[in-house]
């Protein structure tokens, strides 16, 4: 069955903060973005659902794709959804996070040009909404380490 509707629809991503400890520092996982929009800067690691998958079957199938990662256990943290938040058109995003220990190896793959742990107090400036994502979620932690 298909539904046409008189009114545009947005689109729904999920994306992904994971963190790892190392000697006493904290870090966050980030991808290089490959393709428009934001090519070529750091951002979270996620994207769009499949029509057939949960919110978070789509979380973990983005982060495996995008980093090589797999068997993480992820929560469901906050939605954001303000307009502009992705150039292409709108988009609402619901956020999860995790946490692994010794920064497990990580390849980026699929539409990341890289994967890479960056300490939490040297985020370089990222795409879309993520710089506001990360700060929130740092925010909740107590930790307020974030460049920019």
């Amino acid at each position: 069955m298909t539904y046409t509707y008189e009114y545009p629809r947005p689109a729904v991503t999920a994306d992904i903060v994971l963190f790892s400890r190392f000697e006493d520092r904290d870090y966050v996982l980030l991808i290089l973005r490959k393709h428009y929009p934001f090519e070529g800067c750091w951002a979270l690691p996620g994207g769009f659902i499949n029509m057939d998958e949960t919110l978070l079957e789509s979380a973990l199938r983005e982060l495996e794709e995008e980093t090589g990662l797999e068997g993480i256990a992820l929560k469901q943290f906050q939605t954001y959804g303000d307009p502009g938040r992705d150039p292409r058109h709108r988009t609402i995003t619901v956020v999860f996070t995790g946490r692994c220990d010794n920064l497990p190896e990580v390849t980026g793959m699929d539409d990341a040009s890289e994967a890479k742990w960056h300490p939490v107090d040297d985020i370089p400036k990222l795409g879309f909404d993520h710089d506001i994502i990360l700060k929130d979620i740092l925010k909740l932690m107590g930790t307020s380490t974030m460049n920019s």
